[in-house]
C-alpha cells in the first residue's frame, strides 16, 4: 500500500515549520534515525547538527528543545495513524471488524508512504513503542497541555472510543479504553521484546503476542 501524506501539526510544537525547508526535513528524517539509534536520553542537538552538517543554533531556530523536536515526531505519527484508521475503515461497515483493524493497526508494522514526509517508518514505529510516554509523563504536562499539543493524540483517541461505541453504546468507558490500547500496545510490544517475563508472549513474536492480547483484552472489556 503506497499513498501520499502530509499533516498540518500544531504550530505551537515548533518555531520554524521544518515541512518549509529541505533542511527542516532532513533534520526531522535524521532526528528519527538518531533517536533510534541513540535512545532518547543520549540524543542531542549537538550531535543532530553534527549528523545533518548544520549548526545547533540552526536548529535551535525550528525547535525550543529535543522535548519538542519529539513531540513533533508523535504529533506526525498520531495524524498518520488516525489517518490510516479512517482510510481501513472506510468501506467496514461491521464495528466488531472495524476494531480487529485497529489493533492490527497499532501492533503491526506502518505502511510504507510516499511524499515529501517519508520517513524511516520501522525506526519511527520503535521510536513511538520505546519513547512516546516522554512527552506527556512530565512534570510540566498540564502547561504544556494548554497550547493543544497533544489534540492529534486525542483525536486518535476520539476515533477508537467512536468505534468502540458503535460495537456497544452501552459500554460507559470508550475514551479511557481507547487511551489504555494504545498505551497497551506499546508497553506490551517493550515488555514483550526486552523484559518477557513481565507478559504471557512464549514462543509468539511480540508484535502477535500483543495483538492477541489486546483483542482478549478488548472485547472481554466491551461484551455486549
Amino acid at each position: 500500500m503506497e499513498f501520499q501524506v502530509s499533516f498540518h501539526l500544531n504550530e505551537k510544537v515548533f518555531l520554524k515549520d521544518p515541512e518549509s525547508s529541505e533542511l527542516g526535513k532532513q533534520l526531522i528524517k535524521s532526528a528519527i534515525d538518531l533517536i533510534y539509534e541513540l535512545g532518547f536520553e543520549h540524543f542531542t542537538f549537538k550531535k543532530l547538527a553534527t549528523e545533518v552538517s548544520t549548526t545547533e543554533a540552526t536548529i535551535y531556530r525550528y525547535f525550543e528543545n529535543k522535548h519538542r523536536l519529539l513531540l513533533y515526531i508523535l504529533n506526525w505519527y498520531w495524524s498518520y495513524m488516525e489517518f490510516l484508521v479512517m482510510f481501513r475503515l472506510q468501506n467496514v461497515a461491521d464495528p466488531q471488524v472495524k476494531l480487529q483493524i485497529i489493533i492490527e493497526l497499532l501492533t503491526q508494522e506502518l505502511p510504507e508512504s510516499s511524499g515529501t514526509m517519508d520517513y524511516n517508518k520501522r525506526y519511527l514505529n520503535q521510536i513511538i513503542i520505546s519513547e512516546s510516554s516522554k512527552v506527556y509523563l512530565v512534570k510540566e504536562v498540564k502547561e504544556i497541555n494548554k497550547s493543544e499539543v497533544f489534540k492529534a493524540y486525542k483525536d486518535l483517541c476520539a476515533k477508537i472510543a467512536e468505534v468502540v461505541s458503535e460495537y456497544n453504546p452501552d459500554y460507559l468507558y470508550p475514551r479511557s479504553l481507547s487511551s489504555t490500547l494504545i498505551e497497551m500496545s506499546h508497553f506490551q510490544q517493550f515488555f514483550s521484546n526486552y523484559l518477557p517475563k513481565l507478559t504471557d508472549v512464549g514462543g509468539l513474536g511480540h508484535k502477535d503476542f500483543t495483538a492477541r492480547f489486546l483483542t482478549d483484552l478488548l472485547f472481554k472489556a466491551i461484551g455486549k
